[in-house]
């Protein structure tokens, strides 16, 4: 019974992507969407009652080496995030998708991933997770590439380069921490037992380096950033998943696995390789916000957003302590909704009006008052407005940093105030171009343009009230993420 519930949100979607894309027809596609994203869901849910039975072993290959599915506590922060945000996503795409084409091939690799997703969540040791991972990128690589024109193509291409290359690096990373631990599972404290092994810590440090930015490389941290803002030509759907949910959160997962489940915090806090990694955080945080200010296209700067936002997560994981994985825990979930919420907007502005660039919305917001003041919310979460969401994971990241108190905290504190500012320069005249225009905006500028339907409202309504929630619910929040960094 245990191996069905563990299996059953991995296969189920996964089961259902291949039967849609085998098919030729399209009918009952929202019964069976809605069937598999809410049955997954619950599945996800009653894990809950698995939480610490240990792991259910599949395929066993070698001592240490093992295909398994387990439930802990970091799996259940991320699964739920995932199963969550996923109908949400499917009631979005539903109505979107229309206006795209290809709908069946798409909705096809769009279950595949959410399997791919739960599968990399639910992984028992470092094996599985890579098996996932690899898979994630096969599944996600066609919904890059959805628009089929030169774009998409060179899009997928440069995916496929930067998630291969990163693999790579991922893998050899795992190699020499199975070669020094013995095995792969995920233990808390890591394998290492505390300490880098006795005349191997230069090569275990640069083992650790290898992962970081390996699996750093779906978390486009810099210089392996360069796939995320080309892979915003794809849908408005995959697009908001691929930076809020999918790929770029399974990219931090895998960092926070390997920090504080593999190599062990506590092996190498205070060694020039955290340094090294604080370092690269610290510059991804600075030079996303500055790309993003640059940017006049809607989407990639929203791109070059969630590169500065994912390295504020990697630059708390990088701290090495439990207040470090706290905060950014907190803000891999803050940042899940705000993105998604803002990438909703953005999708339904070019689906209604075909607008793409800033200078292109003066006045939108006008004729879209709903989906623009929900871009106003998720702007102001997003730039740390207090007590809004973005805040919260802001502020836990620079109190662990201060509580660690080393001078590249200090260096990781300056970039976070930098990125602030950056964030309210980037956003903030999106806003006041779209209800405050400069100049007098015709009536025919607009003519036609309104509100997309409830099937693409709802979710914008949905999100900015999950956001209110998450700031009443957040004490209690905060405490069950400080008892996840604990190991509980």
């Amino acid at each position: 019974m245990r191996h069905l519930l563990l299996i059953l949100p991995v296969l189920l979607p996964m089961a259902a992507g291949v039967t849609l894309l085998c098919r030729r027809q399209m009918g009952h596609r929202r019964f069976t969407l809605a069937a598999v994203g809410v049955t997954s869901a619950l599945a996800v849910l009653v894990l809950f009652t698995l939480h610490g039975k240990g792991a259910a072993v599949f395929v066993r290959l070698a001592p240490g080496l093992e295909l398994a599915l387990r439930v802990d506590s970091l799996s259940l922060v991320f699964g739920l995030l995932v199963s969550l945000l996923w109908p949400v996503s499917t009631v979005y795409a539903l109505s979107y998708m229309t206006h795209e084409g290809h709908e069946r091939s798409f909705f096809s690799f769009f279950l595949l991933t959410y399997g791919a997703v739960l599968g990399l969540t639910l992984s028992a040791n470092f094996l599985t997770l890579y098996l996932f991972y690899e898979v994630l990128t096969l599944c996600t690589l066609p919904l890059v590439m959805h628009g089929r024109d030169g774009k998409a193509r060179y899009a997928g291409r440069r995916y496929l380069i930067y998630s291969f290359a990163g693999a790579a690096l991922g893998l050899a990373s795992l190699e020499l921490l199975y070669h020094a631990g013995g095995t792969l599972e995920f233990v808390y404290g890591g394998v290492l037992g505390g300490a880098l092994p006795a005349g191997e810590e230069t090569v275990m440090q640069i083992a650790f380096l290898l992962g970081f930015c390996g699996f750093g490389v779906k978390a486009a941290l810099f210089p392996f950033h360069g796939w995320l803002p080309a892979a915003s030509v794809a849908p408005t759907p995959v697009t908001a998943l691929l930076h809020a949910v999918a790929v770029v959160k399974a990219g931090v997962f895998a960092v926070a696995r390997l920090i504080y489940f593999g190599f062990g915090a506590g092996a190498l806090v205070g060694t020039w390789s955290q340094n090294v990694a604080l370092g690269l955080a610290a510059f991804t945080i600075v030079f996303g916000s500055a790309m993003a200010l640059r940017e006049k296209h809607l989407k990639r700067r929203l791109a070059y957003s969630t590169i500065s936002n994912l390295s504020y997560i990697l630059f708390s994981l990088a701290l090495m302590t439990t207040e470090g994985l706290t905060g950014g825990l907190t803000h891999l979930l803050c940042h899940a909704i705000i993105k998604i919420l803002l990438f909703f907007c953005a999708g339904a502005v070019l689906c209604q009006s075909g607008r793409e660039y800033v200078n292109q919305m003066r006045g939108i917001g006008r004729v879209m008052p709903v989906t623009m003041s929900a871009f106003v919310f998720g702007a102001l979460s997003l730039a740390g407005l207090p007590p809004l969401p973005g805040f919260l994971g802001k502020w836990n990241i620079a109190a662990a940093a201060v509580h660690l108190s080393t001078p590249m905290a200090y260096v990781g504190i300056g970039a976070l105030l930098l990125s602030v500012l950056f964030t309210w320069l980037y956003l903030w005249p999106v806003v006041l171009s779209a209800f405050f225009p400069r100049e007098d905006v015709g009536p025919t500028r607009f003519d036609g343009v309104r509100d997309p339907g409830r099937s693409m409202t709802g979710p914008l309504v949905l999100l900015s009230i999950v956001t209110i929630l998450f700031v009443v619910c957040f004490p209690p929040l905060h405490q069950a993420l400080a008892l996840v960094s604990q190991g509980y």
